[in-house]
């Protein structure tokens, strides 16, 4: 690697430096002639040390360094006019592997300007490429599996929300058939949240479309008259990490359902109302009604399933549930706030 037939003596330093760095670093002149190149680019391109010094860049090794493109822009270097920076190439060998390289190269001024010197960096990033192929392709591969989980939990719910109408119609029991009718709407607003769910995943969810989405499903399994009972949805920007908005959205379908089935008898005409609003990381959830209010005394029903999922989801929520007297109807509130604490005051019959 000791300068050989070079016009001009270089500073032992200055090739001390080049020759013993560990970086791939080569020596050049203006006319692209190697003056000194390091042993790390050596051992890196398996060229042996004696054949480089003297030699131009494009007889290098067997040929491949010969490159037109790249010795036009080391002369265009060389001449000032350019400046090769995060310069990518392949460079393609007989019998080896390609390696995919990036290049950058300065051209030393000294204020000679009989004197060029260009030095040329080499980078081989031949592993870095593999491995940012292979994370795409695993990527790409977990893209497809998820659309595939997605699209069989989709059917898988739809055919549950089928054998739940089929023996729902076959049942004789009343009481039977409601619970069956219930399971139904909740399957649907679960296959209604998946669905929405699967557009964001696994980012942060804007929840206006989704409560709206989420009740249009529920209206549409629920309400037989969209004359007599209506939803309005009033949310603002908020948004929520998935596995929250899971949790909001099967609050609101149970409150929902429980609106629908025992705030409006006797074809009473109504309007169930869910709002939304948060403030930093404090939010607050309302599903409001104005039908005929809470039944009291001996008429309170029984904790059923619903009260037991959201007092569940609440508590998941770090939220605390209030309900009010809305005059008319219901009122029911779930307040998450930092400071927040206490028990739950949900009725029975949700």
């Amino acid at each position: 690697m000791a300068p050989a037939n070079i016009p001009h003596a270089e500073a032992a330093s200055t090739l001390a430096v080049i020759t013993w760095s560990n970086e791939p670093l080569l020596f050049l002149t203006g006319d692209l002639t190697i003056i000194a190149a390091s042993v790390s680019f050596c051992r890196t391109f398996q060229i042996t040390p004696e054949s480089v010094t003297g030699r131009r860049l494009s007889e290098l090794g067997d040929g491949e360094w010969d490159m037109p493109r790249l010795g036009s822009l080391l002369k265009a270097t060389a001449l000032g006019s350019a400046e090769i920076q995060a310069y990518e190439i392949d460079l393609v060998r007989k019998d080896r592997k390609p390696r995919y390289l990036v290049l950058n190269a300065r051209k030393l001024d000294e204020g000679d300007a009989g004197y060029v010197r260009i030095l040329l960096a080499i980078t081989d990033v031949t592993v870095a490429r593999a491995e940012a192929r292979q994370k795409d392709e695993l990527l790409r591969e977990k893209a497809v599996l998820l659309q595939e989980i997605q699209h069989r939990v989709a059917n898988s719910l739809q055919i549950i929300a089928s054998l739940l109408m089929r023996s729902a119609r076959r049942v004789q029991s009343e009481e039977a058939r409601g619970h069956l009718h219930d399971a139904h709407h909740r399957v649907m607003s679960i296959a209604a949240v998946q669905r929405h769910l699967a557009v964001y995943e696994p980012g942060d969810v804007p929840l206006r479309p989704y409560f709206v989405q989420l009740c249009e499903s529920l209206g549409a399994s629920m309400i037989f008259d969209p004359t007599r009972l209506s939803i309005i949805v009033t949310v603002d920007d908020s948004v929520a990490a998935a596995n929250e908005s899971v949790s909001l959205g099967l609050v609101v379908t149970e409150l929902v359902i429980n609106a629908l089935k025992y705030a409006f008898p006797d074809y009473r005409r109504g309007t169930i109302a869910i709002d939304y609003r948060s403030i930093g990381a404090n939010w607050t959830l309302s599903v409001r009604d104005d039908g005929v209010g809470m039944s009291t005394g001996a008429d309170k029903p029984k904790p059923g399933l619903g009260t037991g999922i959201v007092e569940a989801l609440s508590k998941q929520l770090g939220s605390v549930v209030r309900v009010d007297d809305g005059n008319p109807g219901t009122t029911i509130t779930l307040v998450h706030d930092q400071a927040a604490g206490g028990d739950s005051d949900l009725p029975a019959a949700a």
